[in-house]
């Protein structure tokens, strides 16, 4: 069985992509690391909340495999993975033609019944 033109057991990565990024947080997270490494604490300096809560949304994003993380001497910096950041924008993609074809099915629908009333 296929979703989103990926094997099935690609389902539990998806669903982890899309838990991550479900935080408005994590996102932003996000968006700070592909714009360039940064280390925890930088990030943890950034949100009101404390360092352990910032290294625990940061590692939900690296089980999701969307961000890399990489010891430094004492510090962690942190990378955004640009690859998996397509994948996620590539199922998306995946679901809005679908969505695309249910709504050009509905507007046939409506095109043949407005025809056959005239």
């Amino acid at each position: 069985m296929y979703i989103w033109g990926v094997a099935e057991q690609s389902e539990d990565q998806a669903d982890a992509f899309f838990h991550a990024l479900a935080d408005r947080t994590r996102r932003d997270i996000m968006r700070r690391v592909l714009a360039g490494q940064h280390s925890v604490s930088a990030l943890a300096a950034k949100y009101d909340m404390s360092f352990a809560a910032v290294q625990k949304h940061v590692a939900v994003l690296e089980k999701a495999g969307l961000l890399t993380k990489l010891r430094s001497g004492r510090e962690q910096l942190v990378s955004g993975d640009v690859a998996a950041v397509r994948s996620v924008a590539s199922m998306l993609a995946e679901l809005e033609q679908v969505w695309r074809g249910r709504i050009a099915r509905i507007d046939e629908l409506i095109a043949s019944d407005t025809d056959q009333e005239d």
